[in-house]
């Protein structure tokens, strides 16, 4: 058995000098190993794909199966830092209103069609002119792109913006142009058959409700072979984690790529041909608390629900020890490099909670033991059985402070549905992947972020945002992250509870050479792992 920090997978050279990343090398994966027959790897999900456009699509399914068809140009290390993987350099001008990335020139569609820069230039312009996604909400500062060559791409910014390269290096798969409708029409384009891609594996197959049948591709040149040592991927559809763990157990299924709640992974922990492999999360799990309502948008109410949330039991007890604090910042410690030392976590005080809120005037004229006016509705993923179990300790935390909390558990499409409309009062629930600073404070906290699911709107804040948006070395990034995030925290904009150790269970009789990447959403389950994984002889 062999797992792999995607760190090591990766075999390149790079040098930063001035804002310009070179990088002199790529990835070098071992060659595939001879296979008798065709060799399908069986993966578990418990949801369907609903979206096959890889710049649409939201849902762990959709993101799993279109990461093996849609290549992005940067890789993510389990710091959040960015590797080269199609791109090969990058960088600013002097003045920061140019951007440039240069890529490989070996890289085909699966008809056989060049991958070239003309491909990069039609997803930037389609994903920023009908804001497609989480991506336009990252690059504001796009204003237009050219290819001066197959191989290189120039993007002019209206501000200097240090995020952008990474931003749309990760977060961006890029699409063929020869295959997709004209811009206007990329959002609305269901791309549900015939597809077109350039990953290592090619969608071939559709059962909804059962299964994804994906085929290796021949020429795929980030692996040193060409092709994927695996034939085959396949995406079983199971109607929860517990059927999975069953599945695996009896050897019908080869990987969950679900993060497994820690009941299920204690199960499964030393069961024979089983491994547990784990990843780290570079985001966390929080509550949100609705500022469009009357009484969470003062500042005392939500100080008085921060301090009747028992952090250490909700790690310790919904959690099984498997997550730490975040010092309630919206910087997780993971960041090493970003992450204020001084930040500290709300302290578990009900008797604190209900002296703030008799300060600021409420009372209990009923003596039912809640304050007057203080009832919330606490929305939640009732398939998430993590956050099932926190959202109850969280009830009860409320209740000693006399805020009285009715927990609310939804399935997921709907959970998110009413996330995106803001129509909560209480909303908790985790951001998968959150690497880098400057980048997320927008998109959560500014004024009409795209995850602004709290209405949030502070002009001293945006500042900061604003401040760290336009540096381009991280020095200069720092200060104001650090600060933005410090504002976050005293206002109780974002109560932050954990980041997470996901746990991952795998066939490791059948299989070997996963390479493990950060967080749920990438886990095992990512291009890199499954081209480089291999039957065992």
């Amino acid at each position: 058995m062999m797992i792999r920090n995607v760190r090591n997978a990766l075999t390149r050279r790079s040098v930063l000098m001035g804002g310009v990343v070179m990088a002199m090398g790529m990835a070098s994966l071992s060659p595939a190993s001879a296979q008798d027959a065709t060799s399908r790897i069986v993966i578990g999900t418990t949801a369907d794909v609903v979206n096959f456009n890889p710049l649409v699509g939201n849902s762990r399914s959709d993101t799993w199966v279109t990461n093996l068809m849609y290549p992005r140009l940067m890789q993510m290390t389990d710091k959040g830092s960015k590797d080269p993987y199609v791109a090969t350099a990058w960088g600013y001008s002097e003045d920061g209103l140019t951007a440039w990335m240069d890529i490989r020139g070996d890289m085909t569609w699966n008809d056989g069609t060049p991958f070239t820069a003309d491909d990069i230039v039609f997803t930037v312009t389609a994903v920023t002119t009908e804001k497609i996604g989480v991506t336009a909400g990252l690059i504001p500062s796009f204003v237009s792109a050219k290819a001066v060559s197959p191989t290189r791409v120039e993007f002019t910014l209206s501000r200097p913006d240090g995020t952008f390269l990474t931003n749309i290096g990760f977060w961006m798969p890029i699409v063929p142009k020869h295959a997709f409708p004209e811009i206007g029409q990329v959002a609305a384009f269901a791309n549900d058959k015939d597809w077109v891609s350039a990953g290592p594996f090619a969608l071939t197959e559709v059962n909804a409700g059962q299964n994804y049948l994906l085929t290796a591709v021949d020429n795929y040149p980030l692996v040193e072979a060409g092709k994927a040592s695996v034939d085959e991927v396949e995406f079983r559809v199971f109607p929860d984690v517990n059927a999975q763990a069953l599945a695996l157990r009896a050897g019908d299924l080869d990987l969950i790529a679900n993060s497994l709640p820690a009941p299920i992974a204690r199960t499964l922990q030393g069961q024979p041909g089983i491994t547990i492999a784990q990843a780290p999360s570079l985001g966390w799990s929080h509550v949100l608390y609705n500022m469009t309502d009357a009484e969470l948008s003062k500042l005392e109410v939500r100080q008085a629900l921060s301090h009747a949330v028992d952090y250490e039991a909700i790690r310790a007890i919904a959690m099984q020890g498997l997550a730490n604090s975040t010092n309630s910042s919206a910087i997780s410690p993971v960041l090493s490099y970003w992450a204020d030392p001084e930040a500290k976590e709300y302290s578990f005080d009900p008797e604190l909670s209900r002296q703030i809120l008799t300060d600021a005037g409420y009372s209990d004229a009923n003596g039912d033991g809640f304050f007057d006016g203080l009832e919330f509705s606490l929305l939640y993923e009732q398939s998430a059985a993590d956050i099932a179990n926190w959202a109850q300790i969280m009830k009860d935390g409320a209740t000693k402070a006399g805020i009285k909390i009715n927990l609310t558990g939804l399935e997921r499409n709907t959970y998110l549905a009413r996330g995106r409309e803001k129509d909560f009062d209480i909303y908790a629930g985790n951001w998968a992947v959150m690497e880098e600073p400057a980048a997320y404070l927008g998109l959560a906290y500014r004024t009409g972020g795209f995850i602004n699911y709290a209405s949030i709107s502070d002009p001293d804040l945006e500042k900061l945002i604003d401040e760290a948006q336009a540096a381009t070395t991280p020095e200069a990034v720092k200060v104001p992250v650090q600060a933005a995030a410090k504002l976050i925290q005293d206002k109780v904009y974002d109560n932050v509870l954990y980041y997470q150790t996901f746990q991952f269970a795998y066939n490791s009789d059948k299989w070997d050479g996963f390479v493990v990447q950060p967080s749920d959403l990438l886990s095992l389950v990512n291009p890199l792992s499954l081209a480089s994984v291999k039957p065992k002889n």
